[in-house]
């Protein structure tokens, strides 16, 4: 079951490539742009990429021990079930929305909007990027962004009642959107013209609205 989740969480990650790109392409533009011409870009967004997922990672094991406290509620209401049917109801949501289809899912992102005002004014310290520990510390900051795609997997985080597997799938999912936000970083005009086809948002936003009706249908 748990190997069956991050395999779906990866793919998410992987397959909402273009969401990703529109949140995150901005700040990763900018740390390649302002780099020295002689240093070359990898080692910088590496290092800005593994600062978020370390951020989802954290959020995950988080989420995940806030499950495990919920669970002894489990004898009045099935809250495991509960949380995996909103997981996979957000899923759903945040398909139809990479499909162009529904935009509900960012009235959910509106609700880290608070946090995010707080955090946002720090990630100026640390542009324009001239130092690797910079790149990182951005990174970590930028994985607390609002983002309908982190909160459904967040929700699964959270039904896994464990801090460990909570982790875990955030990880799978960070490193599923790891590609977009490299190839983002390196080729950023070819890849915002393939990401922005509007087929390739609609086959996208599909399959991840299939993982949603999977989840659901597992429950039945």
């Amino acid at each position: 079951m748990l190997e069956l989740s991050l395999i779906s969480a990866f793919l998410v990650g992987l397959l909402g490539g273009v969401h990703c790109v529109g949140m995150c392409g901005g700040i990763v533009g900018a740390v390649s742009v302002h780099l020295p011409q002689h240093k070359s870009n990898i080692h910088f967004l590496l290092a800005y990429n593994a600062g978020r997922i370390l951020s989802y990672a954290l959020a995950g094991a988080l989420a995940g021990l806030l499950g495990a406290s919920s669970f002894f509620l489990n004898h009045i209401l099935p809250i495991q079930q509960v949380l995996y049917a909103m997981s996979s109801l957000l899923l759903i949501a945040l398909g139809l929305y990479l499909a162009g289809i529904w935009h509900g899912v960012t009235y959910l992102e509106n609700s880290g909007r608070l946090l995010w005002k707080i955090l946002q004014p720090y990630s100026k310290r640390y542009i324009p990027v001239q130092k690797i520990s910079q790149a990182f510390m951005l990174g970590t900051l930028w994985g607390w962004l609002p983002c309908g795609m982190v909160y459904s997997i967040l929700i699964g985080a959270i039904a896994t009642g464990s801090g460990l597997r909570g982790g875990l799938l955030m990880i799978a999912f960070g490193m599923g959107t790891l590609p977009s936000l490299l190839t983002m970083g390196m080729s950023a005009v070819k890849l915002k013209s393939l990401l922005q086809n509007k087929w390739m948002r609609r086959v996208s936003g599909l399959i991840v609205l299939g993982f949603g009706l999977a989840g659901l249908i597992r429950l039945i």
